[in-house]
């Protein structure tokens, strides 16, 4: 199971947005990264600023080059709107899932809480980040993920906010729906995504 493990916050200022949920952690956030600081700000081209979406949306959900690929083609082979259909199979990713329920803190918690085993989808462990959740599945946490500090914190937040394609009561969580544009939070421009990979 691959993912990225080097420098985090050298990418959240290379795409000018926190991707990693570091908040006020990420210092300099306006100046991109590299040894000639502001003075590596120039126009991007239309090829340019669709690559940057690219890079920002594949780095936004942990996943890497191959397996984004393989989310497009997908997304291209089914009848309807590619794009929301890229977008759908992203945050129907169990780790998204398990962040968006507000389980964790971020998704790389949220990958790590799968990873470990601490994450049941219908009363089964899954411990598969790319694991397609679909409508009607019950997500829930182990007895020893809700003995965890980070987790009972997060759980006890208030006023975390819970996108409509989801339902939670306490420690269990369930997809309502399929998610839909409107549901992401983030500035996404899923259409220069799918123009770049359609040249």
């Amino acid at each position: 199971m691959a993912r990225y493990t080097g420098a985090k916050d050298r990418l959240s200022r290379r795409e000018g947005f926190d991707l990693y949920g570091a908040g006020p952690k990420l210092t300099r956030l306006a100046v991109p990264p590299g040894v000639h600081g502001p003075k590596g700000i120039r126009m991007l081209s239309q090829y340019g600023r669709q690559l940057r979406e690219k890079q920002k949306v594949k780095r936004l959900y942990g996943v890497l080059e191959r397996q984004f690929r393989r989310y497009v083609e997908e997304a291209l082979k089914t009848k309807g709107n590619t794009g929301e259909t890229l977008l759908s199979l992203l945050e129907r990713r169990l780790d998204n899932v398990v962040f968006r329920l507000g389980f964790a803190v971020s998704r790389p918690s949220a990958r790590q809480l799968v990873s470990h085993r601490h994450v049941l989808v219908n009363g089964k462990r899954v411990n598969t980040p790319s694991y397609q959740v679909r409508a009607g599945e019950a997500i829930s946490l182990s007895g020893k993920a809700l003995a965890i500090p980070s987790v009972k914190e997060t759980l006890g937040e208030k006023d975390r906010k819970i996108p409509g394609w989801l339902k939670r009561k306490a420690a269990v969580g369930a997809v309502i729906r399929e998610p839909k544009m409107e549901d992401i939070q983030e500035p996404i421009l899923v259409q220069d995504i799918v123009e770049y990979y359609s040249r």
